[in-house]
């Protein structure tokens, strides 16, 4: 780390997404992406005329979806 506590040659943490990144991540069409967050069914917030999406929340939203009881699959759940 530098002093100024960067880190150099490192590529940064993207954390934040827009809504094209989410759905490539998720594999969903943008469209999709953008009527969820209109609809507040995807964790989001806009920023001007921009959606933006917090990867880390993501992440834990789509196991919450995953691992619901309507899902099928909450048996899964850690103990």
């Amino acid at each position: 780390m530098s002093a100024n506590g960067s880190r150099r040659g490192r590529e940064p943490e993207h954390d934040i997404l827009t809504v094209e990144e989410v759905a490539a991540y998720l594999r969903l069409q943008p469209q999709t992406i953008y009527r969820w967050a209109q609809e507040k069914r995807i964790p989001s917030v806009k920023l001007g005329k921009e959606w933006r999406f917090r990867k880390s929340i993501l992440d834990r939203w789509l196991d919450e979806q995953m691992l619901s009881p309507d899902s099928g699959f909450e048996h899964l759940k850690g103990s």
